[in-house]
């Protein structure tokens, strides 16, 4: 009969190592399943294009990665993780050729906002400058789970954020700040008029200003990777290739975390429909392009950034937004997130050569092809780009689906943002965590925080499943 471990982990993405690094950090026994043949999830670097050529097939720029309190707490640069700082951490530019930014300072962010607006930038920012160990532990943490740092502190930005970006945007008076800080909150995927996306757009602006929108030298698969050898070295086991389709299939243990959709783990773990009322939001529509140059923008600024978003309005971003809600067609002009990470990190291609990395958004499911509109997008604000495309890799809903079974119709959240789910995820209730089996946790980003690289969801379950076994659950 197999040994009994303490803890088997159920998905090799950012969150399932983060949990299982926590655990056996803890002196527990762990060992990990992954269906793919490496780990990865959402921090994966494939040659999906041509030889040579290195893209992230899903997540590229890491500011809640750099920002997280799980991975500072962690040795992984002694595992090979460098984050490496773009010039410029965002660009937003205009079909005219400027550009509002978002620069690692504050005044040079302000000023590219224009006269009107840079004060009320510096004044909305102000009260979370240099605060962002204390702000970020409070809000990446579960609310109700011990007192905050700073009440005063998180009350305060509570008070800022918890209205939707719509209202946050009503600020400013010219349409620069408007747009920037309407795409930053696009990164969420929900409608501008949802509550709590204005709190989205503050994080991001307050990441650049703290501690930069980085990307991993050698790409997104350089975080799993580290991840990965420092649970090796903390006596943890990885098992990849290997589909998990029932709970009897994994080896005994006093405790099983799962790093997947709420829907997988019900079926896995025989849970019936006690996930029923959990929402799969909108999907990303998701193009992969190897050049032979760098994107040729109109705007100077975007030629030094690392993420460039692509939205000329905050109206036509908000409408592109709304229209992904719903079901049936996609926008006809998407907004788009896109990373340019050859020009700071050129391993990533043959010399000369560039990736680029563009994805909009469209229904959950849908399954038209959405190629056309983003490059139209991209080619307003830098002509000439499609003259460079060498090769491109196309992932619709279904694609990203297949290469991730947590994307549920393309859902690459993991669920929505939206009514309850913008602060009960993946269900109402005290302990998100937990599931209906006593034994069984859930902390893929289908759980609080959400979304992105950042492992606070595994290292939030970490907590809630020690806690257990310590109290001598079984």
């Amino acid at each position: 009969m197999p040994a009994l471990r303490d803890v088997v982990v159920v998905g090799a993405g950012p969150n399932g190592l983060t949990a299982a690094v926590e655990l056996a950090r803890r002196g527990m026994s762990v060992a990990l399943f992954e269906a793919k043949e490496t780990v990865g999830g959402g921090a994966r670097t494939e040659e999906l294009t041509l030889p040579g050529f290195r893209h992230d097939p899903c997540s590229a720029v890491h500011p809640m990665g750099v920002g997280s309190p799980a991975f500072r707490a962690m040795p992984l640069d002694r595992y090979g993780l460098e984050w490496v700082q773009p010039d410029l951490p965002l660009a937003h530019p205009f079909p005219d050729g400027s550009a509002a930014v978002l620069a690692r300072g504050v005044g040079e962010t302000a000023a590219s906002l224009g006269a009107r607006d840079a004060a009320a930038y510096r004044r909305l920012l102000a009260p979370f400058l240099g605060r962002w160990d204390t702000l970020v532990a409070d809000f990446m943490k579960v609310p109700w789970d011990g007192l905050p740092r700073d009440p005063l502190l998180l009350a305060r930005f509570g008070l800022a954020g918890t209205p939707p970006v719509s209202w946050l945007t009503r600020r400013f008076s010219d349409e620069r700040a408007r747009a920037l800080m309407t795409g930053l909150a696009g990164h969420v995927v929900a409608p501008t008029s949802t509550p709590a996306t204005g709190a989205v757009a503050l994080v991001f602006a307050l990441a650049a200003h703290e501690v930069g929108w980085p990307l991993a030298r050698g790409g997104s698969q350089s975080i799993a990777d580290a991840l990965a050898a420092y649970l090796r070295d903390l006596g943890g086991e990885i098992h990849t290739g290997v589909e998990v389709r029932r709970l009897d299939e994994l080896p005994p243990a006093r405790a099983y975390v799962f790093d997947t959709s709420p829907s997988a783990l019900a079926r896995i773990a025989g849970l019936g429909r006690a996930y029923r009322g959990f929402r799969y939001g909108a999907a990303a529509f998701k193009v992969d392009y190897a050049l032979d140059g760098p994107v040729p923008w109109t705007s100077p600024e975007a030629r030094r950034a690392g993420t460039v978003h692509l939205g000329a309005t905050s109206g036509e971003i908000g409408r592109a937004l709304k229209d992904a809600a719903r079901r049936g067609e996609a926008p006809k002009v998407p907004f788009l997130v896109t990373s340019q990470p050859t020009l700071f990190d050129p391993s990533r291609a043959p010399e000369g050569k560039h990736v680029y990395w563009a994805y909009g958004h469209v229904p959950n499911g849908w399954d038209g092809d959405l190629t056309e509109a983003v490059e139209r997008q991209i080619e307003r604000f830098a002509p000439g780009f499609r003259d460079l495309v060498l090769a491109r890799a196309v992932a619709g809903p279904a694609e990203l689906a297949r290469r991730n079974a947590n994307y549920v119709g393309g859902d690459i959240a993991c669920g929505a943002f939206s009514g309850t789910q913008t602060l009960f995820r993946p269900r109402v209730g005290l302990r998100p965590y937990a599931t209906p089996h006593p034994r069984v946790f859930l902390c893929s980003s289908a759980t609080w925080p959400a979304p992105g690289v950042h492992g606070m969801s595994g290292h939030n379950a970490a907590k809630a499943v020690w806690r257990r076994l310590r109290a001598g659950g079984s």
